[in-house]
């Protein structure tokens, strides 16, 4: 029964079709699973296997009939904490506002777009995912869940902010993990944890709350569940004001090959950490192997200035502290102190500055959509650093400058272009490494295609972690 543990999406409801496995065996054996690993990763928030049992059972029941509900009826699915499900609360990773944990947030008022979405198609909700206070760290800390680690080795960081997705993901709880990416909260959990982390388009996905550069995407063991997944969360919804008209797309479409692409690689983001020299040894094997099926391979100058980051990294520091300041002094300390010491910052900002650090998200946008007049697709690092130590904060370890390794995921968040995340192989300490596959505006397919041939070039993951 074990086996079934590590069933993609395709293969577990082929068994419920064939009679094979139901989801409520499906149900109890990834219950057992979580039981073993939970108390080491700390992956999961709002967890309640009767629940999700008794719903295994309903879903038994409708193949039993031969009438499931869609496509990924009795498939196990996460989300993350700050994605709504109607009477879960969102305490967005923090104490701060709360109270206690126990006295908690307020329980949400409806399902977000990608919940219902979700449910529509018959997926199973296992629980939601951890991430850290308000969002705003690549890591596993948070006051409100406590911390989060990766299972490759639990002495590392999972990244973040999906980082409880990410964790749930490499662990195997299940086949389909849903995050959301302001500036990489998707893409560098996946590298880290040697997943595959979809960034769509901004709009692609609906999403709600909707803001600048903020997506939701898939987080899966393979290409393949990121586009099954895809099919369901992108269905329309009208609660996103920046969502994207509808569109046919045949999300599992096989591509047509690279012969004749003219595929970027970008090795230089241009500021921030700069990239070990395992992450660029990946980046160029990757390369040549789109080198040798037919692409040609051009030099790609870093998009990113200091100036960009710096801006932005102003912005988000004086939106943030306008949250904190809604708080009384004594709600406000029960926030982590890093996100504190970065945050009050914020308060001697002026306007001016404010407004000019939001321009540089124009910026980037520009910056990004004149790299795809010249090719057809780009490939770099995910993130410029290695596998970092579980209790930081970020890779720098410093409340000062939390954003130095972002420059290779962010730019793509303002600019709106598809990425995507994958394990791009692993590093002498034997951690993953993520190769990133950026398209063009709305070339979400083209995306997934070129990482679906990488994956076929490079071969499945021949171990996953397994548990104590």
């Amino acid at each position: 029964m074990e086996a079934c543990l590590n069933y993609t999406t395709r293969q577990l409801v082929a068994a419920y079709r064939r009679r094979e496995l139901s989801p409520t065996l499906m149900a109890e054996a990834l219950i057992d699973h979580v039981q073993r690993w939970e108390p080491r990763i700390n992956a999961l928030y709002a967890y309640d296997p009767e629940r999700f049992l008794d719903a295994a059972r309903d879903s038994t029941r409708r193949w039993d009939k031969g009438a499931p509900r869609g496509p990924l009826d009795g498939v196990p699915v996460t989300l993350k904490e700050l994605i709504a499900t109607r009477g879960t609360p969102i305490p967005h990773g923090t104490l701060a506002g709360a109270g206690t944990a126990e006295q908690g947030h307020p329980p949400a008022q409806d399902d977000a777009p990608a919940t219902q979405r979700l449910a529509e198609d018959g997926a199973l909700l296992l629980g939601k995912t951890t991430c850290p206070d308000f969002g705003m760290l690549s890591s596993g800390r948070s006051s409100f869940h406590g911390l989060t680690r990766n299972p490759w080795n639990t002495e590392f960081n999972t990244g973040g902010s999906s980082s409880g997705a990410g964790a749930a993901a490499a662990a195997g709880y299940g086949p389909l993990h849903l995050g959301t990416d302001i500036g990489g909260s998707i893409r560098l959990p996946a590298a880290w944890c040697g997943l595959v982390g979809f960034k769509p388009s901004l709009g692609r996905v609906p999403i709600d709350p909707y803001y600048v550069g903020r997506c939701a995407g898939p987080m899966t063991r393979t290409v393949d569940d990121a586009a099954l997944m895809m099919a369901t969360l992108s269905r329309s919804d009208t609660r996103d004001a920046m969502r994207l008209p509808p569109s046919e797309i045949d999300w599992s479409a096989p591509g047509g090959g690279v012969g004749g692409m003219r595929i970027g690689v970008m090795l230089d983001a241009g500021c921030g950490l700069a990239p070990d020299p395992q992450v660029l040894a990946c980046v160029e094997q990757a390369a040549r192997q789109f080198e040798q099926a037919g692409a040609t391979l051009v030099p790609i100058a870093p998009v990113m200035t200091r100036d960009m980051l710096d801006g932005l990294e102003r912005f988000w520091r004086a939106r943030q502290f306008s949250e904190l300041e809604r708080l009384s002094p004594q709600e406000r300390a029960r926030a982590l102190p890093e996100i504190l010491a970065w945050a009050d910052d914020g308060a001697k900002l002026s306007g001016i500055d404010v407004v000019r650090g939001f321009e540089q998200t124009m910026a980037m946008r520009r910056t990004t959509e004149a790299v795809f007049e010249d090719v057809d697709a780009l490939l770099s690092p995910t993130a410029p650093n290695l596998a970092f130590p579980a209790d930081w904060p970020s890779p720098t370890n410093d409340p000062s400058r939390p954003f130095e390794h972002i420059v290779f995921t962010v730019p793509w968040n303002m600019g709106e272009q598809p990425a995507i995340s994958l394990n791009g192989g692993f590093c002498r300490d034997g951690m993953p490494i993520g190769l990133q596959i950026v398209a063009p505006r709305f070339e979400d397919l083209r995306t997934l295609q070129l990482a679906r041939s990488f994956e076929q070039w490079r071969g499945p993951i021949g171990q996953w972690p397994s548990p104590p």
